[in-house]
């Protein structure tokens, strides 16, 4: 397919900037830090310490969000039709901070300076989030810290920083314009996609599920990307250079979450935050859980279809998506087909997926009645950290007895895994301690985990089973859900 070659076009600031072109792995960061805007840091670049934080302005069924992103693995070319904000765009046009910077200041929130605007950034978003004109007290210490989650301060400590996010609405209210930068961003839109060429080199736009797919059937070799947040590190640490680029990020009908049925309908290219988000409205118990996968940052960025098509054993997604009994939609311009989440992988980072497929949506059935879901991350970090285990059940009682199990597990073997010979062991038993401990038995045995810089295999092997009893004792003391499980 033949897309229409044009620059890409974007609100930096307050001014609508036109760059000609970009090659296919230039990084928003490196444009921002070139054009002389040197507030936005490079620390690790690969999107951990969030000193090269950024705010995305971008329109969701016609409504401008914001949400703070990392620019180091922010391609150029995907903040197409988007409007960008960074450290040196928030304060007053007179000089006078905004009230995430005036908050900062008041709470003694830096001290070195280096990860401060990043940080200032990710409060950006959340100030404009809860609204300008929001009550002082508006944002609690828990919202403060999932919004700084994917920001890494060395020296300051974070109580301060929490300190100015629930402090800063006290401040003289900043309002932005959201009407207007929505309207400007509507007039950058197009409909017939985008292809930018760059010495023999090209970065194609599709503008929907249709183009997507007729451009990996004619480039089948192009990396396909949506949100970098894995492709960014393999530009940036391995200095790979692709030459051909798939980018989903602009074809809206492959981000679209509906429900239809019995089953939630997540797009590919769904973000992860508003994935979760839809996930949690079904499953309220797994809130906890997903709030550990990466930071905020990530999560704005990352989509569900890319943590599932890089086929890694260590991907959080997985597990729960397996214990929920999600299937994947695989798309070609020769058809569509669906197949269980647990049979796409087929080894160490390798699927099921056709060199012209790409995974167009996620389907993941509603809650049983009954149904009751536990999601556990072992991790050295609480938060922004790769799990070394990752279990997650979902189990339905029926008289006493286990009438349904689903085990998802991640960390234990070259790809994410289903616990069969688990399940089996439950399946029909006793609600009892001493189902789960004979249960546990199975599951150390179950898989044959490797030892890294996470875990050794032993420790593996013993939590998987430990978790088990864990699950026991957590429902035995939660009324609610025993009455769950005796239904």
């Amino acid at each position: 397919m033949t897309l229409p070659a044009r620059p890409l076009r974007f609100v930096r600031g307050h001014q609508t900037v036109s760059v000609e072109s970009a090659p296919p792995d230039a990084m928003l960061l490196d444009w921002l830090r070139e054009q002389g805007q040197y507030g936005t840091r490079e620390g690790c670049a690969e999107g951990d310490c969030g000193a090269c934080t950024v705010v995305l302005g971008e329109l969701h069924d016609g409504q401008l969000q914001l949400r703070a992103v990392n620019s180091c693995i922010r391609l150029l070319s995907s903040v197409d039709g988007c409007a960008v904000f960074t450290i040196e765009d928030v304060a007053r046009t007179d000089g006078s901070l905004h009230p995430a910077q005036q908050a900062m200041l008041e709470c003694h929130g830096s001290q070195c300076g280096f990860c401060t605007p990043g940080f200032v950034m990710s409060l950006f978003a959340l100030y404009h989030e809860a609204g300008a004109a929001a009550p002082p007290g508006c944002i609690g210490r828990l919202q403060a810290q999932q919004a700084v989650s994917g920001n890494l301060c060395r020296c300051t400590g974070y109580r301060p920083i929490l300190q100015a996010a629930q402090t800063m609405h006290s401040h003289a209210p900043q309002s932005l314009d959201t009407e207007a930068l929505a309207a400007r961003l509507r007039a950058l839109q197009s409909p017939l996609g985008q292809r930018i060429d760059h010495d023999g080199r090209t970065t194609w736009r599709p503008a929907s599920l249709p183009q997507a797919l007729q451009c990996r059937a004619d480039q089948p070799q192009a990396q396909v990307v949506a949100g970098t947040t894995d492709v960014g590190l393999w530009i940036n640490k391995l200095h790979q250079q692709p030459s051909q680029v798939i980018d989903l990020s602009a074809a809206p009908d492959m981000a679209r979450i509906e429900e239809r049925g019995d089953a939630l309908r997540i797009g590919a290219a769904a973000r992860l935050t508003d994935a979760f988000a839809a996930l949690v409205r079904h499953y309220p118990d797994l809130a906890g859980f997903l709030s550990r996968f990466a930071g905020q940052t990530v999560r704005n960025a990352a989509t569900l279809g890319g943590n599932i098509a890089n086929g890694s054993p260590i991907g959080d997604s997985m597990p729960m998506l397996i214990a929920l009994d999600a299937s994947l939609t695989l798309a070609s311009v020769r058809g569509v087909r669906e197949l269980p989440l647990e049979t796409f992988f087929t080894g160490y980072r390798r699927t099921l997926l056709a060199a012209d497929e790409l995974i167009s949506e996620v389907v993941v059935p509603l809650p049983r009645p009954g149904q009751v879901v536990r999601a556990y991350k072992l991790s050295k970090r609480f938060e922004d950290d790769i799990s070394a285990v990752c279990f997650v059940v979902s189990i339905r009682c029926e008289a006493g007895h286990i009438d349904a199990v689903r085990i998802g597990v991640g960390g234990m073997a070259a790809t994410p895994m289903r616990a069969a010979r688990t399940e089996r062991a439950l399946l029909g038993q006793p609600w009892t301690l001493a189902t789960m401990r004979a249960a546990a038995d199975v599951a150390r045995q179950e898989f044959s985990p490797i030892s890294d810089m996470r875990a050794t295999a032993e420790y593996r092997r013993e939590a998987i089973g430990n978790l088990l009893i864990r699950l026991w004792h957590e429902l035995e003391t939660d009324e609610p859900v025993l009455r769950e499980l005796a239904r």
